[in-house]
């Protein structure tokens, strides 16, 4: 029964995630499903509207009282996730970068600088990549590598959330070097050209992030490795989106089809996946 509900949070809440992880082992898929069963409902306690702090601040503490006293809290999801911490060796300051991250969008949700994204996305992605990293046991020489494609993935989030973020009161991505002075629709629809500037340049900083990544695949097991170059291809799917029309994002949200994603595992797994690439510089 856990196993299943933590199956249905990570179906409900991530598609490109949860099909690519199916092409794990069954051992390594548990896990994984523990894992952002925990990440998940953190995360949900904070993105639900209207946020209720008092909630996000009962499961942080539910956490930490039971990661204190080496006692079951008595929440299924993170009892799961104490034991995988556990066993895995995750560290527990991840934990606690991760949950400051969630606890930001309480209050501050807005990123002025690339230092504050950087912080922000810290906790809010590039520890996930390290969880990944001890649950696959990569070595740690991989560990940079998982925490950047973390941060690759999402910043692509980023990009294709504008629209949904704005209408919650916030931004990730820094506007204090650009020539933007917002990201409201209304106004980039009356500077087009500064908006596709800055958007180019942002999925470049994603593709740069993204191949750096790409270094450490060579750390990872072949079959670790499917799943997470099929999920990595599908965050690049979604850059040649945005890349060719910016304004899209206003539009729509986009997400790779479930048909695509099982498509493109199934060709890692046979071996013939060219991988993603395409140039930032694309005109809509």
């Amino acid at each position: 029964m856990v196993a299943e509900k933590h199956e249905q949070i990570f179906r409900s809440g991530s598609k490109t995630y949860y099909f690519s992880s199916r092409f794990f082992p069954p051992a390594v898929r548990r896990d994984v499903y523990a894992l952002y069963g925990f990440v998940r409902v953190a995360d949900n306690l904070v993105d639900d509207q209207p946020v209720d702090p008092t909630a996000f601040h009962a499961f942080r503490r539910t956490y930490t009282e039971a990661l204190r006293s080496g006692k079951a809290s008595g929440d299924v999801i993170i009892d799961a996730f104490l034991e995988l911490q556990r066993r895995k060796q995750f560290d527990p300051a991840w934990t606690e970068a991760f949950l400051d991250s969630m606890e930001h969008d309480l209050s501050s949700s807005t990123c002025d600088t690339l230092d504050e994204v950087l912080t922000y996305i810290y906790g809010s992605a590039e520890v996930i990549g390290l969880y990944m990293a001890r649950i696959m046991d990569l070595s740690e020489e991989a560990f940079g590598y998982a925490a950047m494609l973390g941060r690759a993935m999402q910043y692509i989030n980023f990009i294709r959330d504008i629209k949904e973020d704005l209408q919650i009161g916030r931004r990730y991505l820094p506007l204090n070097t650009s020539s933007l002075a917002s990201l409201d629709s209304e106004y980039t629809q009356k500077h087009p050209l500064q908006f596709r500037d800055f958007i180019q340049a942002e999925i470049k900083r994603y593709e740069l992030w993204q191949k750096e990544a790409e270094k450490g695949y060579r750390y990872i097991p072949r079959r670790y490795r499917i799943p997470i170059m099929t999920a990595a291809d599908m965050y690049c799917w979604t850059a040649q989106q945005i890349a060719k029309d910016p304004f899209i994002v206003y539009k729509k949200r986009i997400k790779p089809p479930k048909a695509r994603i099982l498509r493109k595992g199934i060709a890692h797994t046979l071996g013939v996946a060219l991988p993603c690439r395409f140039s930032a510089k694309q005109k809509s």
